[in-house]
């Protein structure tokens, strides 16, 4: 799971919640100093077990280069509700809503979406790449899940219904936590984070990350017809895809290709500066094209 380093919103940053379609959305939303935005939105959006803090690091910083970002809980992730069925929490379903999301910021939105929620996002590129005025897969696959990764999700969506979500997180989740020096209040928010996931949402969420299907060529046909720009961003020792992986997705996208010195799975936490700048630097350009 991503762990942010801290939880204070920074100065510009709010905790809003985002009305759509498709049901209310907890969100963080950040704006420029001076409360003007010049340039084109930005929508963030987490992965599996994470949530809208997840880029809590990079809002300010995105946002001091003149627009408006945001970043959401998905539907069953920590505070946004979901339904008590596992089903609904397919690729397909939650792109659907980050599709209303965007409808409800009322402006094609720089996309960004990291991990599991970069399997979500392509669904709605996919589905309506004029959403979207860039799209970045950030430390996220061209299919299922691979390595260690794989194995931990496996392993959460065999014992989560024999043992329960307790003893999951009192013999693995928070030992490691606390094995890799994570603060005592970050490791009592991410425990409250995990259990306020909706358990439905956890099995299904899994179950698509283990199982997702292979649609960079899909993609890549979306983004090609519709002049996307696409960014593959991801730190230099992922251990969830392989870095390999990912630039030969970059590869079969046309997408430029950012790799974060230092980072592993989550940049926007591990090389928050680094990682805010290559996403402004290639927002910007976008909007130049």
């Amino acid at each position: 799971m991503s762990t942010p380093r801290f939880l204070t919103l920074p100065p510009g940053v709010r905790r809003t919640d985002i009305e759509t379609s498709r049901g209310v959305f907890a969100a963080l939303e950040a704006f420029p100093g001076s409360g003007i935005s010049e340039r084109g939105p930005a929508l963030l959006v987490p992965g599996f077990t994470g949530s809208k803090e997840d880029f809590i690091s990079v809002l300010q910083t995105l946002a001091g280069a003149g627009r408006r970002v945001v970043t959401l809980d998905m539907r069953g992730q920590f505070e946004t509700p979901g339904p008590d069925d596992a089903s609904a929490y397919g690729c397909a379903e939650l792109g659907a809503d980050i599709a209303a999301v965007i409808e409800s910021i009322g402006d094609p939105v720089h996309l960004v979406g990291h991990s599991f929620g970069g399997l979500v996002t392509r669904e709605t590129v996919i589905s309506d790449p004029a959403l979207v005025e860039s799209f970045t897969l950030m430390s996220s696959g061209p299919a299922a899940i691979t390595g260690g990764r794989e194995v931990e999700g496996r392993v959460l969506l065999s014992a989560l219904p024999k043992v329960g979500l307790e003893h999951l997180w009192s013999t693995r989740m928070e030992p490691e936590a606390l094995a890799k020096g994570v603060l005592p209040e970050i490791v009592a928010f991410l425990r409250r984070r995990m259990f306020m996931n909706s358990h439905a949402g956890l099995l299904g969420m899994a179950n698509e990350l283990l199982s997702c299907s292979d649609r960079v060529d899909e993609l890549a046909k979306a983004t090609g017809g519709a002049g996307l720009p696409v960014l593959v961003l991801y730190g230099e020792n992922d251990d969830a895809w392989e870095p390999q992986a990912q630039a030969v997705m970059a590869e079969r996208l046309g997408a430029r290709k950012v790799v974060i010195p230092g980072a592993a799975h989550s940049p926007a936490v591990e090389a928050p500066e680094t990682t805010a700048s290559a996403l402004t630097t290639f927002w910007n350009d976008a909007e130049r094209t």
